[in-house]
């Protein structure tokens, strides 16, 4: 089967909710909103257009790394395989939704200043940097 692997940028939107699954495997998901920008070329100001909702799913690797790293509101970028997802809804009409399941997420360094505390060689999930994330401001973006 064809696989859809894409990247988006967006902000978190709900916080992150750690589950196990049937089987007992582990997952973090979180929703993401990306909201594409235009300039109006007769005004020269930024208009916002359509915002794309999916969820972000990350197993395995990625659960220590997405548990200390990501939070509601925090600048993110995924990347993943995507899908649609398609269910009925209460009234029985069908609905669907999008879902990433990721193998790569990290924070958007263009809006926002991570302070990393830790050596590279700190690998393993007990011995997981913490990370802070503070929103960029205009002198520490340029």
């Amino acid at each position: 089967m064809f696989e859809t692997y894409t990247t988006v940028i967006g902000t978190v939107v709900s916080d992150p909710r750690r589950r196990q699954t049937t089987t007992g495997e582990d997952v973090i998901s979180f929703r993401v909103a990306c909201t594409s920008r235009r300039i109006d070329k007769s005004t020269g100001e930024w208009t916002d257009g359509p915002t794309l909702y999916l969820t972000v799913s990350c197993w395995r690797r990625l659960l220590t790394g997405v548990g200390l790293a990501i939070a509601k509101g925090r600048p993110v970028m995924a990347h993943g395989q995507i899908k649609t997802n398609e269910y009925p809804s209460a009234d029985g009409s069908r609905r669907s939704d999008l879902e990433m399941t990721a193998v790569a997420v990290g924070l958007d360094l263009s809006r926002c200043v991570v302070t990393y505390r830790g050596t590279p060689a700190q690998g393993r999930a007990a011995d997981a940097p913490a990370i802070a994330a503070t929103p960029a401001t205009q002198e520490s973006a340029a």
